[in-house]
Order: C-alpha cells, then structure tokens, then sequence
C-alpha cells in the first residue's frame, strides 16, 4: 500500500507544531482574560495621604464656621456692627419711705366708737385739733367731727379739714354724700370706694378756687369730706383709714 508523502501512517494530517517558546519563560496570559487584575489600583493609600484628607476637612469646616460667625456679627442680628443698639439699662425704682409727723396730735374730744375710728395722723399731717360739729344735724347724721391735720404750725404750713359723719342706714348715708357733692360743684373726678375688693361707696372731687380742692367720699353709714390743697388733699383721701 502506498503512503502519501508526508503523510501519517494512521491516514491523520498531521498537527503543525507550535511555535517554541524561550527556556523558562511562561505563556503570556492576555490582559482581557477573566480574572485578571490591574496592580496600578491595588496599593493601598499612605498615612500621609489621610492625613491630607483630614486636613482638607478641617479647613473646610473652620471656613463654614468663620461664614457663619461674620453673617452673624456684620449681618443678623449684626452685634458686631456700630450701629447696633445697646441694651437698655434697667430702670431701677427706688420706693421712699412714708413720711414721718415731727408733731404731737392734739388731745381727741369724741369717745365714740366712731370718733376714735378717725385717725391721729394721715400721712406726714398731724391731728391740730378736734371738735364736734352740728353741720350736718339737719341731714340727720348721728354724729359729725371737724378734724384739722397739718403738717406744722404758722400759716405756711400744708393744712387739709375733714368732716366725718356718720348716718343711721346705708342709703341716708348715700343719700346725704350726692347733697354734698351738688352742693360743693361740678366734679372732676369719681368712682367706687372699695374696701376688701367689695364697693362700699363712692368719691367725687371737686376743684376749688385759690389751687384747694374737696374730695367726697362714703364708705358704708360713714360720710367724709376733706378740704385742702388739690396736690395734697386727694393723696390724704387715699390714705384716709374710713
């Protein structure tokens, strides 16, 4: 049997030999083959490169803040800004003591319940004198003083009358103190006189010639008129203990 030339004895092609590769090298693996990795990204960073980092954040935190700090001093609310108001000083309210009577209160004249109810001094006025007056009889009063305070003696000095009576019932008592207002003119000034939170009467004051003044006031069965200088005698009605 004839054999082709070149030919394998088993009738197979032969297989082309592959090419030789240099002694102790290994075969070049391709650079898109699964698995294969790129060592250019797979070093880990330095400390130094962190502690970069770290900087950079740090100065981006100090400049947010110092941003803040400069809107708040030269914009809202502008502490910082010459303009800004200064807060206002506190108002300090200094109460002075109540003032003191450098005089003796005369001797009292009533013994009533009523008549020892009227005070000795009323504010820095002292009791001048004291005596029983029948001004108001006709309006049917009880009883009625005349009550002289001043604040010396001599004709400079501060001086306020006060007439108090005192009437059997409520509405006599009411009935006599609208007699004495008509009758002192056209007030400038009214409204209850309250006693423990309760209205136990009215006042009116009425404007006098010469800067006097007359305040009319009931509290109950009890009718009081005082006199005096209109700076003085309205301060003696608040005062006034009936």
């Amino acid at each position: 049997m004839s054999q082709p030339p070149g030919g394998s004895p088993t009738g197979r092609a032969a297989t082309p030999a592959r090419p030789a590769t240099a002694a102790g090298s290994s075969p070049r693996r391709p650079t898109d083959a699964v698995g294969a990795s790129d060592r250019r990204h797979s070093r880990p960073a330095s400390a130094a490169v962190y502690r970069r980092r770290r900087l950079v954040v740090l100065v981006g935190l100090l400049l947010v803040v110092g941003l803040v700090l400069a809107f708040l001093a030269w914009g809202w609310p502008g502490f910082a800004r010459a303009d800004a108001a200064a807060d206002p000083e506190p108002t300090v309210t200094v109460t002075a003591d109540p003032p003191t009577p450098t005089l003796e209160p005369a001797a009292r004249t009533g013994t009533t319940a009523f008549a020892t109810a009227l005070p000795d001094t009323v504010l820095d006025l002292v009791l001048r004198s004291d005596s029983a007056t029948d001004a108001w009889t006709a309006a049917r009063a009880l009883e009625a003083y005349q009550l002289v305070y001043a604040d010396g003696d001599g004709a400079d000095a501060t001086t306020v009358t006060v007439v108090a009576g005192q009437w059997p019932t409520v509405a006599e008592a009411e009935t006599a103190a609208q007699d004495l207002v008509t009758a002192a003119g056209e007030p400038t000034d009214t409204g209850d006189v309250e006693v423990a939170g309760e209205v136990a009467g009215t006042y009116a004051v009425t404007p006098g010639a010469d800067g006097q003044a007359t305040v009319t006031w009931r509290n109950g069965t009890a009718v009081l008129q005082a006199t005096g200088p209109v700076d003085v005698v309205t301060d003696v009605y608040e005062a006034f203990p009936l």
